[in-house]
């Protein structure tokens, strides 16, 4: 009598014939040779709900389905659950044993990003879980992605300038042998904007579209955004102002009254620096200088 077997089935894509397919593979008792196998496959077509996409009886111990775009598509997380009979008796199986959920098509890692406004750069990886398929073998082979910014903080209906930034605006998926983190895979770095203004904290979203493919497998994915929230923090300012009053950073006071160039500010964590210059405005009666000119660089 058949119970559990322990099949152990999972999902792995490869090519063949230079298309991508999916391929569920179980352990084979040696105890057991004259097992036969029904595997089904299918998809999630919901929260917790899954479509079924194919079924099959197979004596191998393997099943491969093929992400032809219309029955398979990118993008769909897949499950093949398998079960086990004789053929002296069909009508005693073993129990349906799971696959993990494979999801095939390009994702980012990490899902999600929490990022501050201090100028830091950090890692976003691009990742396609399935083979780069190309129809010749040239060096052009490849997919395009074109990464684009979209703003939804408080203020994300009135225009103004992007919450993050991107190091790049198309990466490039270029073939590669499958290995468990995935089959390709490009880095972009994401930066937030100081925008200098008390806003709170914003969520942005960074998206991806393949581009420049005819095929209808890519040509129709959708990756998942990645949510970035981008956490304000204090602005600092300084000034001078009049007959020239500095004000700093830390609240200190002080007058320069003196004619010439000098260097109002400079950063210790980066290369930025403001510079003033100052002229005689007071005359023969009083030293007095004021600012002419500033230059930030």
């Amino acid at each position: 009598r058949l119970t559990s077997l322990s099949l152990q089935p999972a999902i792995a894509p490869e090519l063949v014939r230079g298309r991508v397919h999916l391929k569920c593979s179980y352990s084979h008792p040696l105890s057991k040779p004259q097992l036969q196998y029904v595997v089904l496959w299918s998809r999630l077509s919901g929260p917790s709900q899954r479509e079924q996409i194919h079924r099959e009886t197979t004596l191998e111990s393997f099943s491969c389905v093929e992400m032809d775009g219309t029955n398979l598509r990118l993008g769909d997380t897949v499950f093949c659950t398998v079960t086990a009979f004789t053929r002296d008796t069909p009508e005693q199986q073993s129990l349906p044993e799971d696959s993990k959920g494979f999801y095939a098509g390009i994702k980012f890692l990490p899902e999600s990003l929490q990022i501050a406004e201090d100028g830091k750069e950090h890692v976003l990886t691009v990742l396609s879980t399935v083979p780069i398929a190309c129809p010749g073998q040239d060096d052009s082979c490849k997919v395009t992605l074109q990464l684009s910014t979209e703003d939804l903080g408080k203020n994300s209906q009135l225009p103004g300038p992007p919450d993050v930034a991107l190091s790049a605006c198309q990466v490039d998926l270029r073939p590669a042998l499958c290995s468990e983190s995935g089959c390709a895979a490009a880095t972009v770095t994401v930066t937030a904007v100081a925008d200098f203004a008390q806003d709170g904290n914003r969520v942005s979203h960074v998206r991806a579209e393949p581009v420049g493919r005819g095929d209808l497998l890519w040509r129709a994915h959708t990756p998942r955004d990645v949510k970035v929230t981008v956490r304000d923090l204090p602005t600092g300012n300084c000034y001078s102002f009049t007959d020239p009053h500095i004000i700093t950073f830390d609240g200190w006071r002080y007058d320069n009254y003196k004619v010439g160039t000098f260097l109002l500010c400079q950063s210790v964590s980066r290369v930025f620096e403001v510079h003033v210059r100052q002229w005689d405005c007071g005359g023969h009666r009083s030293a007095t200088a004021c600012n002419c000119g500033v230059a930030a660089h």
